[in-house]
């Protein structure tokens, strides 16, 4: 069967304004990601902390976003999606400026916790805004928000490395202040539907699991994060930069994510059925997180092997989430709190399992860990041929979400 192409030329940035307000507050979101990353080092000596408590920065943070984001839709039916996002980044900006003004590793860790809260309530819901307020097809929408994501985890590790050079608590206070921006952007641009989406129970995620197709690309997507997430969270160490020299890498890195996002993915995707093309660049991630742990010792390596997982990643982002888009007619609000709710939790166990492994054995064993979880989502998406036959077709709008994209005034 032939595929239609999802991206369509003289789309991407023909967009409403309240889509471009929607994808600078989420650059600014997905900063909170990598912004930690540069300064684990300098935390783990100031606070007294082992890197296997500094981890759990990151576990808490994606643990509370991931349980969060079940419950996003249902908060989102009732209270609307514009109030919804202003909610999450609220929350953000109060768990930031808290997390600048702790004094411990255990405080610390809870105001990452708050943060993950912040997070949920807003990306979830901003990937089904994006794609309901966006001109042109769900697949340019999707590769709007996947390169929001990768310019905002290039940007996050830089602003992190360079504020971590004034103290560690400098990248807390600056995201409050650029999250505050965001807010004002999503206050004035995104303009007050006439509409509430049609309510959605509590459980209608967690029901969502029961599709066949949305099920096997969450847990694809659970094992992926396992390797993306031993990648960002437990290179600092070997690396043995500064804050700012581990910001410059993770920047590469970054720029390598939207980099693909926005032109890697829909041009292999145009050739290539997207179910191949994931299963292949799986696949390759695997292969390269393999290398890096044969390499950690080798610099010069290292920091190469952080760049190309970058690159394989930015593929691997744009295509998994157009698969969980197209793969059911569910309300894409649901669909995307089911995915991402169990995407996050994958992501959450990665860094303090990396760290225990490293403590226990050698630094080379966190990355093969990471390579087996993703190459078993590989495994998965190539066996799961007709469980993701629907991922194969082009993209059409079901009732549910033809209602969802009204409810939201555009």
């Amino acid at each position: 069967m032939t595929r239609v192409p999802t991206v369509q030329q003289n789309s991407i940035l023909d967009q409403p304004r309240a889509v471009w307000a929607l994808a600078f507050a989420a650059v600014i979101a997905f900063m909170g990601i990598g912004l930690i990353g540069p300064i684990l080092p300098t935390v783990t000596v100031q606070l007294g902390a082992t890197p296997t408590q500094t981890s759990l920065l990151f576990t808490s943070y994606l643990a509370i976003t991931g349980l969060g984001m079940f419950f996003t839709s249902w908060v989102s039916s009732r209270i609307g999606y514009r109030t919804t996002l202003m909610l999450g980044l609220a929350v953000i900006v109060v768990a930031s400026a808290l997390a600048g003004c702790a004094t411990s590793i255990e405080a610390l860790i809870a105001f990452r916790a708050l943060w993950g809260l912040g997070n949920a309530l807003f990306i979830s819901t901003a990937l089904a805004s994006i794609i309901s307020a966006a001109n042109g097809s769900a697949g340019s929408a999707i590769i709007i928000y996947e390169a929001a994501l990768g310019l905002g985890i290039a940007m996050g590790p830089l602003a992190g490395g360079l504020l971590g050079t004034i103290g560690w608590q400098a990248p807390f206070f600056g995201t409050a202040v650029l999250m505050l921006i965001a807010f004002g952007s999503i206050l004035f641009f995104l303009p007050r539907s006439g509409s509430r989406p049609e309510h959605a129970s509590v459980g209608a995620p967690f029901r969502a699991l029961a599709v066949p197709s949305i099920l096997t690309l969450a847990v694809a997507a659970f094992l992926y994060n396992i390797g993306f997430f031993v990648l960002m969270s437990y290179t600092p160490y070997p690396l043995g930069f500064t804050s700012l020299g581990i910001g410059m890498v993770f920047t590469g890195w970054g720029l390598g994510v939207a980099l693909t996002s926005v032109f890697g993915a829909p041009m292999l995707t145009r050739r290539i059925s997207p179910r191949r093309v994931l299963w292949a660049m799986l696949a390759l991630f695997a292969a390269a997180l393999a290398v890096t742990g044969l390499e950690v010792g080798n610099t010069p390596a290292l920091v190469a092997m952080v760049v190309v997982g970058g690159l394989i990643i930015g593929v691997i982002n744009t295509v998994l989430t157009e698969c969980v888009m197209e793969a059911s007619d569910l309300p894409r609000a649901v669909a995307s709190s089911s995915y991402s709710g169990v995407r996050f939790l994958g992501g959450a166990i990665a860094p303090p399992v990396a760290a225990a492994l490293a403590a226990a054995w050698t630094p080379t064993v966190p990355f093969l860990f990471g390579a087996g979880g993703v190459l078993l989502a590989a495994v998965l998406v190539l066996a799961a041929g007709r469980v993701l036959e629907r991922t194969e077709e082009p993209f059409h709008e079901s009732p549910a979400q033809e209602a969802e994209a009204i409810s939201l005034g555009e």
